[in-house]
């Protein structure tokens, strides 16, 4: 717990299936969140990004003359 009794989890701002906001913590593990519109669960992990940018390398870009 943070300052404010704030979690330390993040909090998603939607849901990722129907876009509507109506979310709440379900579930006993960490990061369990439903929809009260849709009524679907989802678990919100935190990923961890590589020393220097990106999680995934830029896309090849390959130009071809044709005549």
């Amino acid at each position: 717990m943070s300052a404010g009794g704030a979690s330390a989890h993040a909090v998603p701002f939607y849901c990722p299936y129907c876009g509507e906001e109506s979310l709440e913590p379900v579930g006993d593990a960490a990061g369990g969140w439903g929809c009260r519109d849709c009524r679907r669960e989802f678990t919100l992990r935190a990923g961890v990004r590589p020393a220097g940018g990106s999680a995934h390398p830029p896309a090849r870009i390959e130009a071809t003359a044709e005549n």
